[in-house]
């Protein structure tokens, strides 16, 4: 049994732009929810998930890989030479890109944007629901997976160049996939990651933020909105230090807004009428350990703290879902965002 219908494509516009809220609190939380992880409870989540409303429809872009490549094109890869690590080893802890000297190489065969396959297979004919397609690792995270966590953090301030050319590539490239996820999917926005934060504060500077990365965001952001789309962004870990010059460049909407990193309080009063926040729930302790009052109680806390007549919230989990989520506190997050986002909702509009 359904319990609702998906909000329409106009009302989750609505709500990003801030001008107006839905007739409830627009719910994504299947987006960050994946039964085939759930061992033995895999069935019963997916008839969860299916029950409840999911508002956003989601494709994933194919891009590429960083040694491995598709049959039918060898140069779709980062990085134009075979994986001479072990196949399971970490990215963060080894450097694919072990000598800027090769970085000509392989800027000089950087994989092809037009590749058929960057579009995926299961995109559907448009609806009325609104969509989003999503390629994880934008820079930072895609920086360290090709340098290794260590080798990126020096690079800014020994290889600053270098890091600037990379980021100019991957730049061209993701505005190719942009402008194709518009002409070939129908989008209304595009969602990527970048975790630019820990649990404590940023990985790096304010100063390095605005060096590095603002100018190629901007870039970015302002391209997806030239063609009529949202930008979306996750980046976990206390981020607050950037969240000014992300609203000052244009971001749509901002997730998680990592609970236990950040005074959620704080960021809705300073922030909540600017920028549209997908308020990510809590996926470390609340989720696998709390209780399904608990978890009520929670979704409670964060719809009064984020909800705004204008709109400007979307609900989330902070991240995917992990096998040790109790199918229980899974319904209690769906039922009671549902329940008590159309509550409030009324509340406030009445």
């Amino acid at each position: 049994m359904k319990f609702d219908t998906p909000l329409t494509r106009e009302e989750i516009c609505s709500v990003i732009e801030g001008k107006g809220a839905a007739r409830r609190v627009p719910i994504a939380i299947q987006l960050w929810s994946h039964p085939n992880v759930m061992g033995e409870q895999k069935e019963a989540f997916q008839e969860l998930l299916d029950s409840y409303p999911s508002d956003v429809e989601l494709f994933t872009f194919q891009v590429p890989d960083v040694f491995a490549a598709p049959p039918d094109d060898p140069s779709y890869r980062w990085l134009n030479y075979d994986n001479p690590f072990g196949p399971d080893t970490p990215l963060d802890a080894i450097s694919a890109i072990d000598d800027w000297d090769k970085l000509d190489d392989i800027l000089a065969d950087f994989p092809s944007p037009d590749y058929k396959g960057l579009i995926p297979a299961d995109v559907t004919p448009r609806g009325e629901t609104y969509r989003v397609g999503v390629w994880w690792f934008w820079l930072f995270e895609r920086f360290w997976s090709l340098r290794g966590m260590e080798n990126a953090l020096y690079d800014f301030y020994e290889n600053p160049d270098e890091v600037h050319r990379l980021f100019r590539a991957l730049t061209d490239f993701y505005k190719v996939l942009i402008r194709r996820g518009k002409e070939e999917m129908d989008l209304d926005a595009v969602w990527t990651s970048d975790d630019i934060g820990t649990q404590t504060g940023p990985f790096f500077s304010l100063e390095i933020f605005r060096e590095f990365f603002k100018p190629y965001y901007q870039e970015l952001i302002d391209y997806a909105h030239q063609l009529g789309l949202h930008f979306w962004l996750h980046t976990c870990g206390n981020i607050e230090p950037f969240i000014p010059d992300l609203i000052e460049i244009g971001l749509d909407v901002l997730h998680p807004i990592q609970k236990y990193t950040m005074d959620e309080r704080k960021i809705a009063a300073e922030y909540g009428d600017k920028i549209c926040i997908w308020a990510g729930f809590d996926v470390q302790r609340i989720i696998p350990y709390g209780t399904p009052d608990d978890v009520r109680q929670e979704v409670r806390f964060m719809m009064d703290t984020y909800y705004r007549p204008e709109g400007r919230l979307i609900m989330a989990a902070g991240n995917n879902m992990t096998a040790d989520t109790p199918l229980e506190s899974m319904r209690a997050l769906l039922d009671e965002s549902l329940r008590y986002g159309t509550e409030i909702a009324s509340q406030k509009q009445g």
